[in-house]
């Protein structure tokens, strides 16, 4: 609407991207190839069925997955490689997640992409590290979200004024 890009790594980013094998994996729903129905179909050559679609629990965008089931798993060789279940493997796919997946590493994988990867890390990370590992917080001490900003904003705070009386000598001698 705005003409943004997706430009934010997604919960599996880093093993989407680093892990050749977990990314080329044939045994993933999401690698499955999709025949002319629009249905999956498994390393072994077996079409999974359409079962039913339900809305995603706690999102607020009114995202949908599909449910699918393997027509017949009960000779397959490769069965223990592809489930762990007792009957015909279920599989559920959310084609617009995979989508904005697709986009976000295509985004991130651009010039454009690394760079703003490369700067995000320069910039947040540091202070970030600083006040996790320097400074030793490790857990938040108050509970409820007011609270829990107010604990954030102080900690901050007190982050800003350790860097100003750091620089106060240099801002003496520029004086």
């Amino acid at each position: 609407e705005h003409g943004m890009k997706k430009y934010m790594k997604f919960t599996m980013y880093e093993k989407e991207s680093k892990d050749k094998k977990y990314r080329d994996d044939p045994y993933r729903a999401v690698n499955f190839p999709i025949d002319t129905d629009g249905d999956p179909i498994c390393p072994n050559g077996k079409k999974f069925h359409y079962l039913y679609s339900r809305p995603v629990r706690g999102n607020k965008y009114g995202r949908t997955e599909e449910f699918y089931q393997c027509e017949d798993c009960s000779n397959c060789l490769q069965k223990e490689k592809c489930c762990k279940c007792k009957g015909n493997r279920k599989i559920r796919l959310n084609e617009e997640l995979t989508k904005f997946h697709k986009e976000v590493l295509c985004n991130l994988n651009s010039i454009h992409g690394a760079l703003l990867r490369m700067n995000r890390s320069i910039q947040s990370e540091s202070a970030n590290g600083i006040i996790k590992w320097n400074r030793s917080y490790t857990r938040a001490c108050r509970r409820g979200s007011k609270a829990l900003n107010l604990e954030i904003a102080m900690i901050c705070c007190g982050f800003n004024l350790h860097k100003f009386h750091l620089k106060k000598p240099a801002i003496k001698k520029a004086a």
